[in-house]
């Protein structure tokens, strides 16, 4: 299974079409999405996806409704725990808690954003992703994340 993961978008549409695109081309399977959308609008290119999507909210999502609702309730409250070919996942948007869901063992893959600083490194055996910063506001460099579920592999990927 090969899984899209993009966080912090902040309403930068062209880099979210690129991001769309290169999902799209790399036929991943479902789309995972950190959180940081801003306004509903920027969800609008993600209708071009070949792929399932979910997400999380972040700390910066205004009109949390109107985003779910855009989403077509594909948006969740943080924590998100689900599976990846029964790989034990969490997805949460701050960073504060990503050390201690690691660590704790329960899961075999950590998903954040909200650092925009692009991550993806093996602490003990969890495997730990932040896609970086797709709207590439803040650092002037926009990333995605692309994750080969059977092999635990993620590669960051610059659009």
């Amino acid at each position: 299974m090969i899984v899209g993961i993009i966080s912090d978008t902040h309403d930068h549409i062209d880099n979210i079409k690129k991001a769309v695109k290169l999902f799209n081309d790399k036929n991943v399977s479902l789309v995972l999405h950190g959180g940081d959308y801003t306004s509903p609008f920027s969800l609008l290119p993600f209708k071009d996806l070949r792929a399932n999507f979910q997400g999380i909210f972040g700390n910066n999502d205004g009109d949390l409704l109107m985003l779910n609702t855009r989403a077509e309730g594909k948006l969740h409250k943080q924590p998100y725990e689900f599976t990846l070919n029964e790989k034990k996942a969490v997805m949460v948007h701050e960073h504060f808690s990503v050390d201690a869901l690691a660590d704790s063992g329960h899961y075999d893959i950590v998903i954040y954003g909200h650092t925009h600083r692009a991550l993806s490194e093996i602490r003990k055996k969890t495997l730990v992703i932040n896609p970086g910063e797709c709207g590439g506001w803040l650092y002037g460099k926009a990333t995605v994340a692309i994750l080969n579920v059977e092999k635990m592999e993620c590669e960051i990927v610059n659009l």
